[in-house]
């Protein structure tokens, strides 16, 4: 591929991804599943509520992928943010290895 085709390729996965975080909120079901599910079932209910209540050693800057008081609104900027933050690291850490020593 020539270079002007990767970089409309690098475009196009861009804008693929936020469309993804934009429709996520509103495509994810609202019921436990994966871990969180498996977790209910294998670890005791006693236990299950103390691990729930320790606070964790770092708080995160937007738990649950949502910003708290903007409703389906505060899902969407959460995960677009994260998705660019991803994206960003990614491009970063993929000039910083791919420079030749």
């Amino acid at each position: 591929m020539s270079g002007k085709s990767n970089v409309k390729f690098f475009y196009i996965g861009i804008a693929i991804a936020l469309l993804l975080a934009i429709l996520a909120p509103f495509l994810a079901s609202s019921d436990p599943d994966g871990l969180e599910s498996a977790a209910g079932e294998i670890v005791e209910e006693s236990k299950m509520s103390q691990i729930e209540a320790t606070e964790p050693v770092v708080s995160s800057p937007m738990p649950d992928y949502s910003i708290e008081g903007l409703g389906k609104g505060g899902e969407v900027a959460a995960i677009a943010v994260g998705t660019l933050a991803v994206l960003a690291i990614s491009l970063g850490l993929g000039k910083v290895f791919s420079k030749k020593i």
